[in-house]
């Protein structure tokens, strides 16, 4: 007899995943903070550059990071990786001003003016290596980050005995200090002042690599890479990229680590333990631990998955399975999904209950309402990051996908959308805006590209993956349906 969970289990769900997804990237909750393998090796003190997707983590682990109680859970999850409770941790940059940590963005903006980019980020560090060591430094009597930069142009060689002392007084200790970078996307409002910082950041990652002890890590975007100007300089092969991926086991990991740590969580453990024969660990502190066959064995979790879900996504089999069906429909063009996206599907279906007659908890419509509103989410964060998205894909709605570009492009033509987003460009100083806007059609094509928007197809035809074409209003035959647009 096949196991199924009852309706209950819809109140664990609802406890557990957050109502605002976007609490995803502040410090986590002890007991919610699931670590997946390929995340390891990122936390690792020699890995200084670690990209991600919005959503994927980034901002999560700056975070986590930085609290004391976090790092002691990395330490016993990863106890050879140098990661401590005791680890010193400093600010390079981040969301939120912090101006005796790091130069905010109008300043930023102002510096670059008249100091290198690779400048600006090696006087961040020496600054928290001088505080580190503890002693009377002139860097540290500096008051403004203006005359902080001007002194470490002009005293190289104290500048880099700072360096050397702070990391041989680290090495004594057996400690390292990291030196947090994210959001760098809030740094400026243009590409090539944006692509400068990025590159200056990326030489300093270059040379800090050969201390022993000083770590900086930098969290940033795929699309922040893509220009060549990037990695214009000698030795930028030696900067390895380790990228903070979501494979599906570690979607439903993290699920399993919601559900079994919620107010109500024994209720799912239990669950697990009767209808799986699922063993768990003892719980020794505030976490439910998740069993190892729970976070790798994908027919394990498909099973437990279904049991909330039922089989299938419709009538029979030829409709897909909720365990593959979700997590396919939630992918950008890079086939990478966003945790939050993920938590943000399965707590809206969870409140779903237009199908409250249904033998499973969850419906496979109310999942497809869940996508629908991980959709609209992730249209929302795409407004954020870059605005003039919305004024290219507003006029598409309507269409179906796959479909040739030369459609697209004849929509844009009619709504004169790429005249009026150059206007509007030089008018509004829109931040970020496209880099290619001067190429026109294809140059604009290769922007969405970019920002896994756009997928080319091998015959050139035009697709966009559910999580925004249902957000932005764009068909296609046999799909999710679109939602309305405010």
């Amino acid at each position: 007899m096949t196991y199924y969970f009852t309706n209950e289990i819809l109140h664990v769900i609802k406890n557990a995943l957050p109502k605002d997804t976007s609490l995803f990237g502040d410090t986590p909750e002890l007991k919610y903070t699931y670590l997946p393998a390929g995340h390891a090796k990122a936390l690792h003190p020699d890995s200084l550059l670690i990209v991600g997707i919005r959503g994927s983590g980034k901002s999560y682990w700056w975070s986590a990071l930085q609290n004391e109680a976090h790092r002691s859970l990395i330490e016993k999850s990863l106890p050879n990786s140098g990661i401590t409770k005791n680890s010193l941790v400093s600010l390079g940059f981040g969301e939120k001003p912090s101006p005796y940590d790091y130069p905010g963005k109008d300043l930023l903006v102002e510096l670059l003016k008249t100091f290198d980019a690779r400048l600006i980020w090696r006087t961040i560090i020496l600054m928290h290596l001088a505080k580190q060591l503890g002693t009377t430094t002139p860097l540290l009597d500096q008051k403004k980050w203006s005359d902080r930069l001007a002194w470490v142009r002009e005293n190289p060689e104290e500048s880099g005995q700072i360096a050397y002392e702070a990391d041989n007084k680290l090495a004594r200790e057996g400690n390292y200090h990291l030196i947090l970078f994210d959001a760098l996307d809030r740094t400026v409002d243009d590409w090539k002042s944006m692509w400068q910082l990025v590159k200056g950041l990326l030489q300093v990652l270059l040379e800090f690599r050969f201390y022993k002890r000083i770590r900086p890590k930098a969290f940033v975007r795929p699309d922040h890479l893509e220009d060549p100007s990037v990695i214009a300089f000698p030795d930028s092969s030696k900067i390895s990229i380790i990228e903070l991926n979501w494979p599906r086991n570690e979607l439903y990991g993290l699920l399993w680590q919601y559900l079994a740590n919620a107010e109500n969580g024994k209720l799912f453990v239990k669950g697990c333990q009767e209808g799986y024969d699922i063993n768990w660990p003892t719980q020794t502190s505030i976490i439910q631990e998740i069993p190892a066959i729970l976070r790798r064995d994908e027919e394990v979790q498909r099973s437990v998955f279904h049991a909330i879900t039922g089989p299938w996504m419709g009538g029979d089999r030829r409709r897909g399975f909720p365990y593959t069906w979700l997590p396919n429909h939630l992918g950008d063009t890079r086939r990478q999904v966003s945790p939050r996206s993920f938590l943000a599907a399965m707590r809206h279906a969870a409140e779903d209950d237009s199908k409250a007659n249904h033998k499973y908890a969850i419906h496979y419509e109310s999942i497809k309402r869940g996508v629908q509103e991980a959709s609209k989410i992730r249209v929302r964060e795409m407004q954020e990051d870059y605005p003039w998205v919305e004024s290219l894909l507003e006029p598409l709605a309507g269409l179906s996908v796959p479909c040739p570009f030369k459609d697209i492009s004849d929509r844009w033509k009619e709504n004169q959308t790429l005249k009026n987003l150059q206007t509007n460009v030089k008018r509004d100083n829109i931040r970020l805006p496209p880099s290619q806007l001067g190429s026109g059609a294809e140059g604009v094509r290769k922007d969405l590209e970019n920002l896994a928007l756009f997928e080319r197809m091998n015959d050139d035809r035009v697709n966009l993956p559910d999580v925004y074409r249902v957000g932005y209003g764009i068909g296609r035959r046999g799909g999710v349906k679109v939602v309305a647009r405010s």
